[in-house]
C-alpha cells in the first residue's frame, strides 16, 4: 500500500514542513565553521580538536544511518522523524550547557543522531510520492533549502553572537527544532507502510533488512558510486561546513567578521546552484540525460579546481572555494539516482545507505584534514604549507574515486 496521495498543495505543505526541519539540520551541521575562532579562543581548541568537534556531528548522523533505513520503510517518515527530532533537541540543549571538549563532542553526537532524518525521511517520502523527476527536483530544492541553512550559519550566526552568546543560540535551536516538530505532526500526513518489497520477512524486520542492506550495496550503481558519495560528496559537506573557514582566517589571513562573509558567499552560492539544479533536472531527465552522464561530464571541473585552490593557497578565496563547492554539486546527483534504482519498499534503506557513506566521509575528511595538517605542522611545515598539503591529499582521493567511477562504466559496457 502506497502513501496516501496528496493534492499538489498539500504537496507544498509537506514539501515546507519537511524544509524547515532540514533548514534547522543543515544550520547545526555549517555551524562549527562560524564558531570555530570563538572555540579556538574560548576553550583552546586544536586544528585536529576543531576537526573533531565538527566531526562528532557526523559521527552520530552515520551511526543512525542503517538502523534509519530500516526504521523508515518499517515506521515511515513522520514517526521516524519526530522521535529522532526530540533527541536533537536534547543535544541542543547539553551542547549549551556543556563545559568541555568531550562534553561538547557528545552533545555533538547527540545532535547528528537527532537530525539524521531530516533529509532521509523527506526523500523517502518523495520517493513514494512523486516521479522520478520530481524525485529528483525535490531533491535539488531540499539540498537548496540546506544552502539556506547553511547560509545562516554564517553572517546571521555572528550577527547573532554578541546579543545571545553561542550557548544562548543552541538554546533558541533547541525551541526551534521543537517547533519543527509540531509542525510535522500537525502537517505530515500519517505513515502508511510501503507496498512489501523484502519476500523473505515483513518490512523491518532483521531479515529484510539485512537481506535489503546486500541487495544494496552490491548493486553495480552503488558500488560505482560509492566513492564517489564518499569522497567528493562527502568532501563537499566537510569543507563547506568547516574548513572553509580556517582556510579563509589562517591561509588567506582574513579576520572571524571577513571570513563569515565569504562563508556567506559560498553558502548563497550553492543556494542558487541547488535551487538551479532543481529547475533543469526534470528537463535533463526528459532529454536522456541521466545522473551517471552529468557525473562523467561535471566532476573533472571541481578536480581541476580543488588543485587550483592549492596552487593559489593564499590567493584562494571565498571566491574560489565557491566555485568549488557549486562544480560539486554534480555529485549531488548520485543519492536520488541510488534511491530511484531501488522499489519504494526498498526507498529508505537505500538512501541511508548511501548517506551513511556520504556522512562517513565527512566525518573521516574533517577529522582527517585536521590531523595531517597537526602532523605536517608538526614536521616543520609552517600553517599555509600544512592547509595546502592536506587538502593536495584529499583532492587526490578525489582523483582516485572519480577514476574507480570511470572504471564501473568500462565495466558495465563490457
Amino acid at each position: 500500500m502506497n502513501e496516501p496521495a496528496l493534492s499538489p498543495r498539500g504537496v507544498a505543505a509537506v514539501f515546507l514542513t519537511f524544509a524547515f526541519a532540514y533548514f534547522f539540520s543543515a544550520l547545526l551541521r555549517a555551524v562549527t565553521a562560524t564558531l570555530a575562532p570563538v572555540f579556538s579562543s574560548e576553550l583552546a581548541l586544536s586544528a585536529a580538536d576543531l576537526g573533531l568537534l565538527a566531526g562528532a556531528y557526523f559521527l552520530g548522523f552515520s551511526a543512525l544511518q542503517l538502523p534509519l533505513g530500516s526504521a523508515l520503510d518499517r515506521h515511515g517518515p513522520k514517526r521516524t522523524l519526530l522521535v529522532l527530532l526530540a533527541v536533537a533537541v536534547i543535544g541542543c540543549a547539553a551542547f549549551a550547557l556543556a563545559g568541555s571538549l568531550p562534553a561538547l563532542a557528545a552533545a555533538r553526537v547527540l545532535i547528528g543522531a537527532g537530525v539524521a532524518a531530516c533529509l532521509m525521511a523527506p526523500l523517502t517520502a518523495y520517493r513514494r510520492l512523486l516521479s522520478v523527476p520530481a524525485q529528483l527536483r525535490a531533491n535539488s530544492w531540499m539540498l537548496m533549502t540546506g544552502s539556506l541553512g547553511m547560509l545562516a550559519s554564517t553572517l546571521p550566526v555572528q550577527w547573532l553572537l554578541p546579543a545571545l552568546g553561542w550557548r544562548g543560540l543552541f538554546w533558541v535551536l533547541a525551541g526551534l527544532l521543537a517547533l519543527a516538530m509540531a509542525l510535522i505532526a500537525w502537517v505530515v500526513p500519517r505513515d502508511v507502510r510501503a507496498a512489501a518489497g523484502d519476500a523473505a520477512a515483513p518490512p523491518g524486520s532483521a531479515a529484510a533488512a539485512a537481506g535489503g542492506y546486500r541487495s544494496i550495496v552490491r548493486h553495480p550503481l552503488f558500488v560505482r558510486t560509492a566513492p564517489l558519495g564518499f569522497f567528493v560528496y562527502g568532501g563537499l559537506v566537510a569543507v563547506q561546513s568547516l574548513w572553509a573557514g580556517p582556510w579563509l582566517t589562517r591561509v588567506t589571513g582574513v579576520g572571524a567578521e571577513q571570513a563569515a562573509q565569504g562563508l556567506f558567499a559560498i553558502n548563497l552560492a550553492m543556494l542558487f546552484a541547488f535551487m538551479t539544479w532543481g529547475a533543469l533536472m526534470p528537463r535533463l531527465v526528459h532529454r536522456g540525460i541521466d545522473a551517471v552522464r552529468l557525473m562523467t561530464w561535471g566532476l573533472p571541473l571541481p578536480l581541476a579546481l580543488m588543485f587550483a585552490n592549492v596552487a593559489l593557497g593564499g590567493d584562494a578565496g571565498a571566491a574560489m572555494w565557491a566555485a568549488w563547492c557549486v562544480a560539486c554539486t554534480f555529485v549531488s546527483v548520485s543519492q536520488p539516482a541510488v534511491g530511484a534504482a531501488f522499489p519504494p519498499a526498498l526507498a529508505g534503506r537505500a538512501l541511508s545507505a548511501f548517506n551513511l557513506v556520504i556522512f562517513s566521509g565527512v566525518f573521516c575528511i574533517q577529522w582527517g584534514i585536521g590531523l595531517a595538517i597537526d602532523a605536517l605542522r608538526g614536521f616543520g611545515a609552517t600553517e599555509v604549507e600544512a592547509f595546502r598539503l592536506a587538502f593536495a591529499g584529499f583532492g587526490a582521493c578525489c582523483v582516485a574515486a572519480y577514476l574507480w567511477f570511470l572504471r564501473g562504466r568500462d565495466a558495465a559496457s563490457r
